[in-house]
């Protein structure tokens, strides 16, 4: 006799099609350095807003829209916003998942000015219905809320 465990039944009726491919995508990209000149104070926070950012979603192809912002404390560089803003432009035909974006981002305004503290926000339009706000910060813990 043949028995059919109806969780996995039901897990297949909603399988979405994503795949690794999917979450890996983009993340190959080759970006532009943000470059960066050198700080001549201690202890200030700067914030960079980014209201019109686009990207591509990686399996459908369309569009996404959304707000970067870029808090940091810079120790010795800071950003250079022409460079930030050609950085940025990379993603606008880049197929690549929100979380991915605000992480990339993340890893490289860390690796550009090796701040004190920075936070990345993205606030993504909603597509279907549904919105998203991912924040990713450095130092980076292993801590979940």
């Amino acid at each position: 006799m043949t028995t059919t465990n109806p969780e996995s039944s039901a897990a297949a009726k909603y399988t979405t099609g994503y795949t690794d491919d999917h979450a890996a995508s983009g993340l190959d990209a080759t970006f532009p350095a943000i470059e960066t000149w050198k700080n001549q104070f201690a202890a200030y926070e700067i914030l960079v807003d980014d209201p019109e950012f686009t990207s591509v979603c990686p399996k459908t192809s369309l569009p996404d829209f959304g707000r970067i912002t870029i808090r940091y404390m810079p120790k010795e560089k800071c950003m250079e916003l022409k460079s930030l803003k050609e950085y940025l432009f990379v993603y606008r035909n880049l197929g690549i998942f929100q979380e991915n974006i605000v992480n990339q981002i993340l890893d490289d305004v860390v690796k550009a000015t090796e701040p004190v503290w920075a936070e990345i926000v993205g606030d993504f339009r909603p597509r279907g219905g549904i919105s998203t706000v991912v924040t990713a910060r450095f130092p980076r813990t292993e801590e979940r809320r």
